[in-house]
């Protein structure tokens, strides 16, 4: 065999691996366009396929660290027997994340789960500088990778730090570490910067280097890999390297682009080399159908088809990135859609950023994959596994408190909802919303409110960390083509105590929104229009009609249909060329919950079975900022920075009525006139800081379980 020979590492006993002639092991390399592994003495083809793991759990923020072994040691099963053969990390994790991956691999012989490593950048550094050769940022991103390699190899002891994994790190995960990935998505005017800051000398050094025509952010990128593969090699291993990066900052021209800023500048994989480093270095790229906007717009891969005949923007995207590297490995290293109720980006062939069913999720992501595999790609690594909370999504970050987003779950968030593997509120398994009332039985801490209305014979309500839950009796078995029902919240006071709704009747005290339940494609959530935050916050500015009317005056009568931003109205010189604003009404679903049902659909917030009224209403289409504190959107003005006040609410009333269609008459606002609203019972709930959750494998996952078991065949 020359220079090399094979061992098995004494840590791993079952992992084979070449030994260079100083002594150095190695079980990966990239050779040619594609990573390869070394098994049976030989270096064969390894498609890189898995999930992208966060450091996070519902009731907590990902420097908190707070997954146990047990948790990765379930997951990492769920993971292999999805056919994934590959998770990527962001961050050093805590020793627990190192020993449940080489104890489930242990047990795994010849079939392990292999790991990526990646290794955060330091974004208040490079913020606070706009210079990546700052010495203050590059000296924090030199710790943090020597930190992040003892922690594969088992030899640091990290202090507790805030936000920091921390511990004694004693097992050697290096034979199960497919590559380091280093770096966070890059800020395009922080590499702007960075570039205009400091002269283009090229780096040389011992084991990478860049070429003469690299940037100074690409200088300083090689030097990064090449300090990190020297700490490698003191050790005896070397691994493949790449930095991460995405689409704003990728090398190619995109004319349709209409942000100036997403197409400004360009961090070039193509420009770093290796020098004496065999495992050798790949491209990866993070790359989402529908951000930036010219997967939307663009027409330049117009040619390129998917199988049902349509224009297939992403795949083309793909194939011109991969001809640009020409020989070099290229990963996407994050791609996927969530299965929000809320959008947040709109993508071409409906391959938004949201609105998605799990199932819709999977089939979706099925075909990302498929795009990236047939496309030959050295690997896909979905994002995400798990579900994340904590996350904040741009059209509904305005809303919520930034503090608390960790302690509780907004189904219109995206960014929360990108995983295959489900962290629903807790009675997401224990209410089915199919009109049945069997399972509200079993829930202890659900309150019937004592009030007697005509046509309702009761209601129940109970809620968790996602939603209010109500169940109502009606008198009568409900005909959705002969009646309308109605349900008023007041949460605060102030709102509307009059409007078409009502008929001819006054309230005592006003409503923030109203539930209207109906036919199926007209049951929605209506906000007072002086509370309608939607139109608060984008009205003037975006033209909508009557706005400072209609925000301004209390009591208005009118109900405006509960909306989210997709985009923002842009003209030039702030954009190419003119972007419009766009919406969309979030319905309230009809259909069951139950997995078992064949009408299932994940988004379903209401049914109706004879006499029986089942919903479960989103805390924030209830106004609600932090529903752990009983927090909601105040009606005081949004400021200059598009930030809405909060205040404490005492609870909710729930005041129920009925509108007969062909008679126009209202049931079940009673004889007075105002109708007392102040006297209905008050359901509030006790505040938290303690979040369960009830954990799922969504039905995403099974599609994409197929999709990957099919590359094996």
């Amino acid at each position: 065999m020359g220079i090399f020979s094979y061992m098995r590492d004494a840590a791993s006993p079952d992992i084979e691996t070449l030994k260079l002639k100083d002594g150095t092991q190695m079980k990966f390399r990239t050779k040619d366009e594609k990573i390869q592994v070394y098994q049976n003495q030989s270096w064969s083809p390894f498609f890189s396929q898995g999930v992208n793991v966060g450091a996070s759990l519902p009731g907590h923020y990902p420097g908190e660290l707070p997954i146990k072994k047990e948790d990765y040691m379930r997951w990492f099963k769920q993971i292999h027997e999805m056919g994934a053969n590959t998770i990527r990390i962001y961050t050093i994790h805590d020793p627990v994340f190192y020993e449940a991956l080489v104890e489930f691999n242990q047990n795994h012989g010849e079939d392990p789960l292999y790991f990526m490593q990646g290794v955060w950048s330091p974004v208040n550094e490079l913020d606070e500088t706009q210079n990546a050769h700052a010495s203050k940022v590059t000296n924090a991103f030199k710790k943090e990778l020597k930190n992040a390699v003892g922690a594969i190899y088992g030899d640091i002891t990290l202090p507790e730090s805030h936000g920091n994994a921390s511990g004694e790190y004693t097992v050697n995960a290096a034979p199960y570490l497919l590559a380091w990935h280093i770096g966070t998505e890059w800020d395009p005017k922080m590499v702007k910067k960075t570039n205009e800051k400091n002269n283009g000398k090229s780096f040389k050094g011992n084991h990478f280097q860049s070429k003469s025509e690299a940037s100074s952010f690409e200088n300083w990128l090689a030097e990064l890999m090449n300090y990190t593969a020297a700490l490698e090699k003191k050790r005896g291993w070397e691994h493949p390297m790449t930095f991460t990066n995405w689409v704003t900052t990728d090398p190619l021209k995109h004319p349709k682009e209409p942000f100036p800023m997403e197409d400004a500048i360009e961090v070039d994989a193509t420009q770093i080399t290796t020098n004496q480093w065999e495992a050798g270095y790949f491209a990866s790229y993070h790359v989402y159908p529908y951000y930036p906007d010219f997967f939307r717009y663009s027409d330049q891969y117009k040619q390129v088809k998917g199988p049902n005949g349509k224009s297939n923007n992403y795949r083309g995207y793909l194939r011109d990135l991969k001809d640009y590297h020409n020989d070099l490995p290229i990963m996407v290293t994050e791609f996927g859609v969530p299965s929000s109720l809320g959008s947040s980006h709109i993508g071409e062939n409906e391959w938004n950023q949201g609105g998605h069913t799990e199932q819709q999720q999977g089939e979706i992501n099925k075909k990302l994959f498929n795009n990236i595999y047939q496309e030959d790609y050295a690997g896909a690594i979905l994002f995400s596994w798990q579900d994340e909370w904590f996350k904040k999504t741009w059209n509904t970050m305005f809303y919520d408190n930034p503090d608390r987003r960790a302690y509780w779950y907004n189904a219109l968030s995206s960014e929360q909802s990108f995983g295959v593997l489900g962290m629903y509120p807790s009675k997401t398994d224990d209410i089915q919303i199919d009109g049945k009332t069997d399972d509200w039985e079993n829930v202890e801490d659900k309150e019937k409110l004592d009030m007697k209305r005509k046509g309702w014979e009761d209601i129940w309500v109970t809620h968790d960390e996602g939603y209010l839950y109500i169940h109502g009796t009606l008198s009568q078995p409900y005909q959705p083509e002969q009646q309308t029902l109605y349900l008023g919240i007041d949460s605060l006071p102030g709102g509307n105590r009059q409007g078409k709704p009502l008929g001819d009747k006054k309230l005592d005290k006003g409503l923030e929104s109203i539930i209207q339940l109906s036919k199926k494609e007209k049951s929605f959530i209506k906000v007072a229009s002086n509370y309608d935050f939607h139109q608060r916050l984008y009205g003037e500015s975006y033209g909508m009609k009557d706005v400072k009317q209609q925000h301004s005056k209390e009591n208005s009568g009118i109900f405006k249909p509960w909306k989210l931003a997709l985009s923002l109205k842009t003209d030039p010189p702030h954009s190419k060329f003119s972007v419009p604003f766009d919406d969309v009404t979030v319905q309230l679903n009809k259909g069951s919950t139950d997995p078992e049902s064949k009408t299932f659909n994940s988004h379903i917030l209401w049914q109706a079975k004879d006499k029986s009224i089942e919903l479960k209403i989103p805390w924030a289409m209830l106004g609600f900022s932090d529903p752990s504190k009983r927090k909601a959107i105040s009606y005081e003005d949004v400021t200059e920075n598009n930030s809405f006040s909060t205040e404490k609410s005492k609870g909710i009333r729930i005041l129920p009525w009925i509108v007969e269609q062909n008679k126009e008459t209202v049931k079940g606002l009673g004889k007075q006139n105002p109708v007392p609203v102040s006297e209905l019972p008050i359901y509030q709930w006790e505040t938290w800081d303690k979040v369960d959750y009830y954990e799922h494998l969504k039905s995403s996952y099974y599609t994409m379980k197929k999709a990957f078991q099919s590359t094996n065949k």
